[in-house]
């Protein structure tokens, strides 16, 4: 498949309008593809987003409950975070898997990279199929109320089709694993 190389936006100037440890918001005047004059809002992300679905033997998975103060309402998710950049995202992964959930992984399988809302942001994610579990004490963040939930994987596979689950990180693992069943890939 064909596609343009060449850029079509021309920065004129860029403004940082706010950072905190976690993103960096910048204003970006700009010649659009049209040629016309215009403004841009670049949200940076400084972490990359990791997602794990936990899959034990028995086709059962975790899925972690919170309050999510954003949407102000509860969330069904799979384990997530964010793994600083510089840092090996599977390093990261397997830290988020065991302070969510208390859980270890033996076998780890990358199964997506996506770009979460790329019209305003450039933050990256990975997604990770954690299999051969083993159980320990969870270690939650301060800013985490967690709930965890072992589910059979096709319950949770029926709770994103009915539109239970809205995390789009939960929703692209669980379809991928959904998928790669399907296809015999997993």
């Amino acid at each position: 498949m064909e596609y343009p190389v060449e850029n079509p936006w021309k920065t004129l100037s860029a403004k940082e309008i706010y950072d905190n440890p976690w993103i960096n918001v910048t204003e970006y005047q700009v010649i659009n593809p049209s040629g016309n004059p215009g403004i841009y809002g670049k949200v940076h992300y400084k972490n990359i987003a990791i997602g794990i679905l936990p899959l034990d033997e028995e086709m059962n998975t975790y899925l972690v409950g919170q309050y999510r103060f954003t949407l102000n309402q509860y969330s069904w998710e799979i384990p997530e975070g964010g793994g600083p950049l510089g840092i090996d995202p599977l390093e990261s992964a397997k830290r988020e898997l065991l302070e969510e959930t208390g859980l270890k992984a033996n076998e780890w399988t990358e199964i997506q990279r996506m770009h979460l809302s790329n019209s305003i942001t450039d933050e990256l994610c990975i997604l990770y199929l954690a299999k051969g579990l083993q159980q320990f004490e969870a270690e939650p963040e301060e800013t985490e109320q967690l709930i965890v939930n072992k589910l059979p994987f096709d319950e949770v596979y029926r709770m994103v089709c009915d539109g239970l689950i809205t995390d789009c990180l939960a929703v692209a693992a669980i379809l991928k694993v959904k998928l790669m069943l399907l296809e015999n890939t997993l």
